[in-house]
């Protein structure tokens, strides 16, 4: 099963503290390179109210579902390669592809046939390793919203910690509660339909 924890620290940027970062970390425009999350979950929202998210990443022409569940300090991420026909079925037509993924949704309670294409994030993702880990610059498109965010993927959460929080300060940008991006895109759509 390919499993690994997620440790990263996140933070929203304005705009401007984005293209600051990318102008001190000399990224230019070919580093960046386009994603798009397709999220999943029940009309009752089962994983959210396990603070869990499922989505598709479309990447290089490559897909892979991806099963996020919480663990100490991080997430546990179950993740499953799947072929371009598998992904079609699954965003088209909503047939869930058997394997890894599908099996923890079942442990965790999960009503397969209920899950719903609930929509789709595009991301410009640039990423540089920086001291202990990988520090990521994100532009994401929603909706007809724009956010910019920047995270910082580590092994150890007290350094990785540490590290993140001094390259703010050092960048003179403040930090922010910041919810991961599904969290961000469901608040919108529940937004846009109230």
């Amino acid at each position: 099963m390919a499993q690994e924890i997620e440790i990263e620290f996140k933070n929203l940027l304005t705009k401007e503290e984005f293209l600051q970062l990318i102008k001190q970390f000399s990224i230019k425009n070919k580093d960046f390179r386009v994603q798009e999350n397709h999220y999943f979950d029940t009309p009752d929202f089962q994983l959210k109210e396990k603070q869990s998210a499922l989505r598709v990443r479309v990447k290089d022409g490559n897909s892979t579902l991806t099963l996020k569940t919480p663990v100490t300090n991080g997430l546990l991420e179950t993740n499953q390669c799947l072929s371009p026909m598998q992904a079609e079925e699954l965003l088209k037509q909503g047939l869930f592809p058997e394997g890894e993924v599908k099996d923890v949704l079942l442990n965790i309670g999960t009503e397969i046939p209920s899950l719903l294409h609930f929509g789709s994030l595009k991301t410009k993702r640039a990423e540089l390793e920086f001291q202990e880990g990988l520090l990521v610059f994100d532009e994401s498109t929603y909706f007809d919203k724009v956010d910019y965010e920047l995270e910082y993927e580590v092994k150890d959460f007290d350094t990785g910690k540490k590290i993140f929080f001094d390259l703010l300060k050092e960048q003179d940008i403040p930090k922010r509660e910041t919810e991961n991006k599904i969290k961000r895109f469901y608040r919108e759509k529940v937004r846009r339909e109230s």
